[in-house]
């Protein structure tokens, strides 16, 4: 599936994700992430709060640019989303349940409530598109 969207990869053009999000329940925000306008996985994040609690919020709607730098926690190369207001070192990376997100935004293939399934899978295909992608990537959350 990835392939299809590896069309720009010696573009400088902009790549677009961007995510729906639906409401929380009381333990997670599931979503729906879009690359350049087209279906690519489902998305799971922390509740979407008035005031941010560590750990326990999603990041605050907007866009967002999107940089692939070593991550000290995972040991690895991902994405990271730049400069969310009173968040650090948020990533779009592998797992399950609100457990393992910390703030950050986890990607996956299957979806259930407050569960998100294949997320190696997803993850995998999205640094296949975001490393052959060569511009400018951002995420909009909306």
């Amino acid at each position: 599936m990835w392939q299809q969207f590896i069309l720009k990869q010696n573009s400088m053009e902009e790549l677009k994700l961007s995510i729906v999000r639906w409401p929380s329940t009381k333990k997670s925000t599931s979503g729906i992430m879009y690359i350049d306008g087209k279906f690519f996985c489902f998305t799971l994040e922390d509740v979407e709060r008035e005031v941010k609690i560590m750990h326990e919020t999603c990041i605050p709607k907007g866009i967002y640019k999107v940089v692939l730098t070593m991550s000290n926690r995972f040991k690895k190369i991902l994405p990271l989303v730049c400069d969310v207001p009173n968040f650090e070192g948020i990533r779009i990376h592998a797992g399950n349940t609100d457990k393992s997100t910390s703030g950050c935004i986890l990607v996956g293939k299957v979806k259930d409530t407050d569960f998100i399934g294949k997320s190696m899978e997803a993850k995998e295909e999205l640094m296949k598109i975001l490393t052959a992608h060569k511009g400018i990537i951002t995420l909009e959350i909306k």
